[in-house]
């Protein structure tokens, strides 16, 4: 099992920068991947950047060159630089967990409101 929880998102201007950070607790050696999705207001969720154990990543095309996804034993971060107002959204932590070398399941955080207006 593994809690995640997520910290760091506010208000912030465009252009600015924030650093989010999901901490995760639990069987926490079982993490093979985590990665970071937003939700916006009446929009589906979407991925934005994954990383996994051997510290490959992947973002999504809309914050390419903007975000950076990293990680730091139990800590998950992502820093996020040149905001936009359309980067306005619910941001989730997630940890895809592992038995016996098996994929099992994935934990989600609650999330953490990042709002990017002038």
């Amino acid at each position: 099992q593994v809690q995640l929880v997520e910290s760091g998102g506010g208000l912030v201007q465009p252009g600015g920068s924030l650093r989010l950070s999901c901490a995760a607790s639990g069987s926490i050696v079982s993490i093979k991947a985590m990665g970071w999705y937003r939700q916006a207001p009446g929009k589906e969720r979407e991925f934005v950047a994954g990383i996994s154990t051997g510290a490959s990543t992947n973002y999504a095309d809309s914050v390419k060159g903007r975000f950076t996804i990293s990680r730091d034993n139990a800590m998950l971060y992502l820093h996020m630089n040149w905001l936009k107002p359309e980067d306005t959204a619910d941001y989730l932590c997630k940890a895809d967990y592992f038995e016996s070398g098996l994929y099992r399941a994935s934990f989600w955080g609650r999330g953490t409101q990042v709002t990017v207006s002038s």
